[in-house]
């Protein structure tokens, strides 16, 4: 019988002192452990803007956006309501006017509702538009838009409106009838007076 043969003893393992030393391509680097893969992606969101919400205006006029050759005069007929706006540029004149007044040959967009932003608005804020103007794409409407020194208007197709403003509900917005604004003319251009006039035919 052949007697037992005591196991020589095994060297230190690498987990022990004195072990075997590591190359520095194996080394583990201290931050390797807790850097993520994208750490952009492990940032907490910032809800600011995904939860930001505002109150609109609804008023009940009935607006037309007109289309005018370039240069062109204001019409006696444009009639101003909840809001008048002129904008000419080298190609053409627009005007956003009640539509009541406005030919039916004239070249125009009407039954248009117009929704208002309460408020001023500050001029530094980012995707105010972006906010409203989301929900109305997905709910497929269509939309004119136009801003003033203090806020953002929202023109809607008057039949598209209660689709509109329930979509604005959803996403946590605030919709309320604006007070009706009185029409007023706009001023008519100043003929001129008697004595310029023999004036001229003197």
């Amino acid at each position: 019988m052949h007697e037992p043969r005591a196991r020589p003893r095994r060297g230190p393992g690498p987990d022990q002192c004195g072990s075997s030393p590591v190359s520095p391509e194996d080394a583990v680097q201290p931050n390797d452990a807790v850097q993520p893969e994208n750490p952009v992606t492990e940032q907490p969101e910032s809800g600011a803007q995904a939860s930001r919400t505002f109150s609109l205006e609804q008023f009940p006029e009935k607006l037309a956006v007109v289309r005018l050759p370039p240069g062109a005069e204001i019409p006696e007929w444009t009639e101003s309501s909840s809001i008048l706006s002129i904008t000419a540029t080298a190609r053409e004149t627009s005007l956003v006017c009640a539509g009541r007044n406005v030919p039916t040959k004239t070249v125009a967009v009407r039954g248009l509702t117009a929704f208002a932003v309460q408020g001023t608005l500050d001029p530094t804020l980012v995707g105010v538009l972006v906010e409203l103007l989301t929900p109305l794409a997905e709910a497929e409407i269509p939309v004119f838009t136009l801003s003033t020194y203090e806020t953002d208007w929202i023109l809607i197709p008057a039949t598209e409106a209660e689709r509109a403003a329930e979509a604005w509900r959803r996403r946590g917005h605030t919709v309320v009838l604006a007070v009706p604004v009185k029409p007023s003319r706009t001023s008519k251009p100043k003929q001129a007076s008697p004595s310029r006039k023999q004036k001229k035919n003197k």
